[in-house]
């Protein structure tokens, strides 16, 4: 095999890949609070021996996560919480704590505010989000503070990483902050609603398609050259 069809199998891999992270952005549309993901590609030069020439290869070790707004819908849920701006909730799951957009909430027997998956939602503190069990009504003001029958409770905790660019993805629809987190100046919270996913169905179908076709394109060169070098071998072979 020679360095062009080394190269164009990197690159055929590289697809793939971006190919499955598409494909569960698809699958993802309707998730709250999903984060759409993309492949980042670069090169990398390969050394083939000591005196050959290098050859060029594909490399996609890297994603990035798109935190553009998702859309909110009103569901009208006491418990259920939307992000408007920049900021995540804090929720404390077993590895540690970890942020997220997806609000929608409940309390569990002890009556602690949790995630789907019975994470706690904590407040500005750091503290489990807590709701007492003979409360009558909910309330829950723009810049979090959470009343119960026209008392303060707490302050929903909303925050931004200092250092957004050590995020890295979790389990579901959460992020690890991998650092500082400091209070989110520029959100707003609004009760009864949940944010969906910011994926756009059309441009995910487009990209589809796109890397569909670049596959394609690969598979054929590599079909082309495959059928080169057996008719230069069998030229020489007469």
């Amino acid at each position: 095999m020679d360095s062009t069809q080394y190269t164009t199998i990197s690159r055929q891999s590289g697809l793939k890949r971006e190919m499955a992270i598409i494909a569960n952005n698809i699958a993802n549309i309707s998730t709250t609070g999903y984060r759409g993901e993309g492949l980042v590609f670069s090169e990398f030069v390969q050394t083939t021996g000591l005196g050959q020439p290098s050859i060029s290869m594909t490399d996609t070790g890297a994603k990035n996560t798109n935190f553009a707004q998702g859309v909110l819908r009103e569901t009208g849920g006491t418990f259920d919480m939307a992000i408007e701006g920049e900021g995540f909730f804090q929720i404390a799951a077993p590895e540690g704590i970890r942020l997220t957009r997806a609000g929608a909430f409940e309390p569990n027997a002890a009556g602690e505010l949790v995630t789907p998956d019975g994470y706690a939602l904590l407040d500005a503190g750091g503290a489990p989000v807590f709701i007492p069990p003979d409360a009558r009504s909910i309330a829950l003001a723009a810049d979090g503070t959470l009343s119960a029958d026209g008392r303060p409770l707490t302050n929903i905790g909303m925050v931004v990483p200092v250092e957004p660019e050590l995020m890295e993805r979790a389990k579901g629809v959460s992020f690890i902050p991998n650092g500082e987190v400091a209070p989110a100046e520029n959100a707003t919270v609004h009760q009864g609603f949940v944010e969906g996913s910011n994926v756009n169905p059309i441009v995910e179908v487009a990209r589809m398609i796109e890397v569909q076709r670049r596959y394609e394109s690969a598979k054929s060169f590599l079909e082309k050259e495959d059928d080169r070098v057996k008719t230069v071998i069998q030229t020489l072979g007469r």
